[in-house]
């Protein structure tokens, strides 16, 4: 080495594979064999929110087919222009539960962190499309406020670190705060929810397993797949390698029109999930966020999917059909 120069830091390999992501709605129509007649619509979808979809996941695409359930995903639709009543920028009350910037405290004895505005992939019916991240930073003060609050309250023994999504962060950045919520006495479990290990499984590497494995907190991994067809091999050795660590895996999903919304559809998920180590855990019903109301399944119709499912699958491969309140003490069990 020259004197005087140093060593370059080598950028992760996950880091490359995002920064590849599609972003361009003609890139992704051209990817998935789709013609020019789709573009217009897409393009001023993407306008209200931009198009993200790692490459990996389009590959998983059936070449093609605009029903595709991961296209219909994330392929912005005329349908995201229209205003509907009903659906609004802030569906679950978000704004209204955050206590200090990043933080939101709705539930007794635990606490969610927007750590990151930033995701892999924008999902199309994504609740937090409208959320004002730029506001609601929690790492403009290095975390300060959003600590101090956590340690001033010993009720709280959960913390949930959510986005965007938290492994969009660097593992340095993770590893710190990770470091930082260890020091809090009366916090005992550390949970992630996060979409990258099912559309960008590079991003479970050794530096993420390191700071995940070493932490005193118990550990649970929420993993965001709504179709089978989202699970590969590459996703599969994501998920083993984070259940070595000593994670817990759990998984939910969103109910989505033409994505999700069949017997076969989710039994076929919650199947291959427990073949890869993840528990089904959530069900949710579509959050009334501006922009998606084309996603909705009605209660009544997703009532008897999930009677259909308690018949056909055992109890532990049936996830909880929930709907989040505003306001509420907890999410509302629908049975």
């Amino acid at each position: 080495m020259i004197p005087g120069t140093s060593v370059l830091r080598q950028v992760p390999v996950w880091q490359s594979v995002l920064a590849r992501a599609i972003t361009d709605p003609a890139e992704l129509l051209a990817a998935v064999g789709l013609g020019d007649e789709w573009l217009p619509a897409a393009q001023a979808a993407a306008r209200l929110f931009p198009l993200r979809v790692p490459r990996g996941f389009v590959a998983r695409m059936r070449h093609g087919d605009p029903r595709d359930p991961l296209l219909r995903q994330v392929l912005p639709l005329a349908e995201e222009c229209l205003a509907i009543e009903g659906f609004g920028a802030d569906p679950v009350g978000d704004l209204f539960a955050m206590v200090v910037p990043g933080v939101l405290h709705k539930y007794h004895g635990r606490v969610l962190l927007t750590a990151t505005g930033a995701c892999a992939v924008h999902c199309r019916y994504c609740f937090r499309r409208h959320f004002p991240y730029a506001e609601a930073n929690p790492v403009v003060d290095q975390w300060r406020q959003a600590l101090d609050y956590i340690a001033g309250d010993d009720s709280i023994t959960e913390v949930i670190l959510s986005g965007g999504d938290p492994l969009s962060m660097s593992d340095r950045r993770l590893a710190e705060l990770t470091t930082r919520l260890d020091a809090i006495p009366h916090l005992r479990r550390l949970r992630l929810h996060t979409r990258l290990p099912i559309v960008l499984p590079e991003r479970v590497n050794d530096e993420l397993l390191d700071w995940l494995g070493a932490t005193r907190l118990k550990t649970a991994v929420v993993v965001h797949a709504n179709h089978a067809n989202e699970i590969d091999a590459s996703v599969i050795t994501a998920l083993a390698s984070l259940k070595a660590s000593g994670a817990e895996l759990l998984n939910q999903s969103v109910l989505l029109r033409g994505v999700n919304d069949s017997t076969e559809a989710l039994m076929a998920l919650s199947e291959k999930l427990f073949d890869a180590g993840v528990l089904p855990y959530y069900l949710h019903m579509l959050d009334k966020v501006q922009g998606a109301a084309h996603f909705v399944v009605e209660v009544a119709a997703a009532r008897r999917l999930m009677a259909e499912l308690n018949r056909q699958l055992p109890g532990y491969l049936v996830p909880r059909l929930v709907r989040e309140i505003p306001g509420a003490p907890g999410k509302l069990w629908l049975t």
